[in-house]
């Protein structure tokens, strides 16, 4: 059976095993199906090979309905990281991850807030990356988040985490997913890295997720705020445009209206 061999010497420790368990996690769910791990140590990851093929629409809804069941599986807490793996997480390209720092937070803002977006504001090479106007911008998000403005109820889904689209191998069988950072979040989470930088045939893996699990409405004025953390990576670790995306992400979140248990509620500030 052919193998492909992910392989980086001087990866951090845990960097291959963290993984490995994330897609064991994802594929017990029974929906979307992970690559399978045949080998892991601490500089390699052996895996089943993926034969590439065009993506259908047929697999485009095919591959929403398993998301969604993927997501229904469920999690510990918003923050938790898979079964076997105790401790942060890794976040990014595979020479030049950052940390993911695990949690167990009972609400989702509160999370995203404590857990992604200050654990990397206060890394020492996110200094200067953001001009002050946007840092003040995504600052006012994290007070939102930080008061519920945002938490709608939902119990924390079994997320991929990391789901832009080269992490959907669309092969002969349907799509595969590959390369997560798995951990307990919020469903629209995943649905908005997919469209971050342009999925094929989205709409069709949104019908099919909805088919499973109706999203709720409004989630798609939500996206910005659920692309803020992966853009603010981006602009860390890349800097360029990513800054300007950043920050009109910023102000499209703090101009969303908050929620409370799934019913839209004004604007606190």
């Amino acid at each position: 059976m052919p193998t492909f061999r992910k392989e980086r010497p001087g990866a951090p420790r845990g960097f291959f095993a963290c993984e490995a368990a994330g897609l064991r996690w994802l594929d017990e769910a029974h929906g979307a199906p992970a690559v399978t791990v045949l080998e892991v140590d601490e500089q390699h990851l052996l895996l089943d090979a993926l034969a590439e093929v065009t993506p259908t629409a047929q697999a485009a809804l095919a591959f929403g309905r398993g998301l969604a069941t993927t997501h229904d599986a469920g999690a510990p807490a918003f923050g938790a990281p898979p079964p076997g793996w105790t401790g942060d997480g890794f976040f990014g390209p595979l020479d030049d991850p950052l940390p993911m720092p695990a949690a167990a937070e009972p609400g989702w803002g509160r999370f995203l807030a404590r857990a992604r977006i200050e654990p990397l504001l206060e890394l020492p090479r996110a200094r200067g990356a953001f001009p002050a106007h946007t840092r003040a911008v995504v600052e006012a998000v994290v007070a939102r988040l930080l008061d519920g403005d945002f938490d709608d109820g939902d119990p924390p889904a079994r997320l991929h985490g990391d789901l832009w689209s080269g992490n959907v191998m669309w092969t002969a069988d349907g799509a595969t997913l590959i390369d997560p950072a798995a951990h307990g979040g919020h469903r629209e989470t995943d649905l908005a890295f997919l469209a971050l930088f342009g999925c094929p045939w989205l709409d069709r893996i949104v019908e099919g997720y909805q088919q499973i699990h109706p999203l709720r409405p409004g989630w798609r004025q939500r996206t910005a705020l659920h692309q803020l953390y992966p853009l603010l990576v981006h602009t860390v670790l890349f800097g360029g445009g990513y800054a300007a995306r950043t920050d009109a992400a910023a102000r499209a979140a703090l101009a969303l209206p908050g929620v409370t248990a799934g019913h839209s509620r004004g604007r606190s500030r």
